[in-house]
């Protein structure tokens, strides 16, 4: 069984939903064109989703088909995001990794200033920040594209761009080239690869 690559996405129910989303599935789909074998959605778990509560969303890349796409969460994830950085507070967000993972998370603060959070960070091979809210301006709010539905306002236009292009600077799960090709907001994309910071802890 060929290896699969679990990545698991912190976010708020509502307002920062669509972000959550839309890093999910900008991955998916940036793998998708590279040939890969690909899934994205909801914690079905964290459902019903209710303003401000923290939930998650997944994504998986394979070389080969993927056995245990009926599997509704991320027992074993190697990469986290946070989409919200106050997450990070009181919550275990590295639930299920093991040692060599790396956290992404949306944040001004340094990496330093973010791992006094994380009880658990030793299993952490390296931690990412990049200020995704600063960089792209706003998040976007809806639910058009929520259940398989036609996404009427673009994948990656808000906050999710720059998340992306940390998660390619860091992670070498997609290319760069290929989330430019999804997602709406490649300025912030771009940006977001540039300026992530990034602390290696192994």
């Amino acid at each position: 069984m060929a290896h699969v690559h679990e990545i698991t996405i912190w976010t708020r129910g509502v307002v920062k939903d669509k972000e959550g989303r839309d890093v999910a599935n900008g991955l998916a789909r940036a793998a998708d064109k590279e040939g890969k074998f690909t899934q994205a959605f909801d914690n079905y778990v964290d459902l019903p989703d209710r303003v401000n509560v923290p939930l998650r969303k997944y994504a998986r890349i394979s070389d080969a088909d993927i056995e245990m796409k009926y599997d509704y969460e991320n027992e074993k994830p190697e990469v986290v995001v946070v989409v919200d950085a106050t997450i990070v507070k009181g919550i275990d967000i590295l639930r299920g990794v093991e040692k060599g993972g790396i956290l992404v998370v949306n944040t001004k603060r340094s990496p330093d200033d973010i791992l006094k959070f994380i009880p658990n960070k030793n299993l952490l091979k390296s931690i990412v920040c990049v200020d995704a809210d600063g960089i792209a301006g706003s998040s976007t709010v809806d639910f058009s594209g929520t259940e398989g539905g036609v996404d009427t306002v673009g994948l990656g236009a808000g906050i999710a761009a720059p998340l992306l292009g940390a998660l390619a600077k860091t992670t070498g799960l997609v290319k760069l080239e290929s989330l430019a090709g999804v997602v709406k907001n490649r300025d912030a994309l771009f940006k977001g690869h540039e300026t992530a910071v990034v602390k290696s802890l192994a």
